[in-house]
């Protein structure tokens, strides 16, 4: 060949327009536009499957280590105000942040063999033409499949992935909008809106979702580079270095310091946002009155029934077999809890923001127990499931067995799927969340772009949330 590398992708498309004889040893489109695109879609493919696959078990490890932290703390300390704090508040908050630190690690070792070889410098060369079109980097590609862009990613990593790009006005554009992919966070809440409204067509609707996230973040970065971050692009001047073996050295140093910065930068501050969000949800709490209420019901309850029914339900273990009479008492008892716990949350401050935020999330046909749902999405889309769970008396609601929170859904007056594709809209485009919140603000350099992606996000997720239900309300 008489040109490097390098230099093929130029060189082969001024020989297409005429600029170059025939008889130049170049690699021309025709031969290498199919091969490029589909072995960068295996590598990226190669690297979310390594990335998610194998720090599967690690997450493990560590979510098991918080839950049996979390366990041991609820045994030792006194039921009240101390052991929520310290249960829910801190071992939680900080432990729902450091489950991610295995992943994190996994996924920038994996991004630092690309770099060191030299592949990710091609990739971003190959697709610079498409995303510039829209106002992005070549290398933007690499943030959008880590936050969430095949479905299943994280934002967090995402976001610090973004560190690839050298051009800043690229680089904010794409931190800005890679938190429209569909993390892994954002998951249980499509498939429990799937799951209930749409289950003959699952596969379809979280196609259609994941298009709805790439077509968004495009269209989004597009705007922001018209409006807030005006100025001309960067040009995409590149030497492409050479292929190279990876050290094992350079990858540690490489891994290691980027894991040690989400460590220390999200971790510290994730503290503070959990007792907050913990504090919310909490206070002012039930009053005494409303207590009694409560156990008064309890009370008549386990008086209509026998002792021998009472005996058998309390010195039961989870696994025994209860009479007809025994498991009754139990549901009933449930549903007075899930009540209680219902009524104590309307009455928090979150709950109280969910039902004042009702007069305007009405025109998206968002009710209150989905306003608290959201305001605890906030701080980790995780939280909605569980949240609603609560809000429609159903109590802990696992997220990987939500068919009665489905079933709730289906079956209320307040849902059908006009209002689902809303809230499933709205999932996608408002708020990252309060890690990601940070990461943003870290990575820009200031905590305006943390606040502009939470209003910006949220006003955008709202008006599209309001025309989907508008709309759709009217033509079915």
């Amino acid at each position: 060949m008489q040109y490097f590398v390098p230099y093929a992708y130029r060189i082969a498309d001024r020989h297409c327009n005429g600029d170059y004889p025939r008889d130049v040893g170049v690699l021309r489109p025709c031969h290498i536009f199919w091969g490029g695109p589909l072995i960068m879609i295996a590598v990226i493919m190669g690297l979310y499957q390594f990335t998610f696959t194998y720090s599967e078990m690690p997450v493990g490890w560590f979510e098991s280590f918080f839950g049996w932290l979390s366990d041991t703390a609820s045994t030792i300390i006194p039921d009240g105000l101390i052991k929520s704090l310290v249960v829910s508040g801190i071992i939680d908050g900080v432990g729902g942040v450091l489950g991610f630190v295995p992943l994190i690690l996994f996924m920038f070792f994996g991004i630092s063999i690309l770099e060191d070889s030299g592949y990710l410098a091609r990739v971003a060369f190959m697709l610079d033409r498409i995303f510039r079109i829209f106002g992005l980097h070549g290398s933007s590609v690499m943030p959008f499949i880590v936050s969430g862009g095949i479905a299943g990613g994280c934002a967090v990593p995402g976001v610090m992935a973004t560190r690839t790009l050298k051009s800043p006005l690229e680089r904010l554009a794409t931190l800005l909008t890679a938190p429209f992919m569909n993390c892994g966070a954002k998951m249980p809440v499509f498939a429990l809106l799937v799951a209930a409204f749409f289950a003959d067509n699952e596969a379809n609707v979280m196609f259609i979702i994941t298009m709805i996230a790439w077509i968004g973040a495009l269209i989004v970065a597009k705007l922001l580079r018209v409006t807030v971050i005006q100025g001309e692009s960067t040009p995409f001047v590149m030497e492409l270095p050479p292929y190279r073996f990876p050290t094992f050295q350079g990858l540690m140093i490489h891994t290691w310091e980027r894991t040690w910065q989400y460590i220390k930068k999200a971790g510290t501050v994730i503290l503070g946002i959990s007792i907050i969000l913990w504090a919310l949800m909490t206070f002012p709490g039930l009053s005494d009155e409303k207590t009694q209420v409560f156990e008064k019901e309890r009370e008549t309850l386990k008086a209509s029934v026998s002792a021998s029914v009472l005996k058998e339900l309390n010195f039961s273990n989870e696994d025994a077999e209860l009479s007809s009479a025994a498991q009754t008492l139990k549901k009933k008892l449930k549903e007075i809890d899930a009540r209680e716990s219902e009524t104590a949350l309307c009455s928090s401050f979150a709950g109280r923001i969910g039902v004042a935020l009702e007069y305007v999330t009405q025109w998206a046909g968002f009710d209150w127990r989905t306003n608290i749902a959201l305001v605890g999405g906030f701080a980790a889309k995780e939280v909605v499931v569980s949240t609603l769970g609560t809000a429609y008396s159903l109590g802990e609601t696992d997220p990987e067995e939500n068919q009665d929170l489905a079933e709730a859904l289906r079956t209320s007056t307040d849902w059908n799927p006009v209002v689902a594709w809303g809230l499933i809209i709205f999932t996608i485009f408002y708020a990252p969340c309060f890690v990601t919140v940070v990461c943003i603000a870290r990575e820009a350099g200031s905590w305006k772009w943390g606040v502009f992606s939470m209003v910006f996000n949220t006003v955008f997720a709202f008006t599209l949330s309001v025309m989907v239900f508008q709309i759709g309300s009217r033509l079915f």
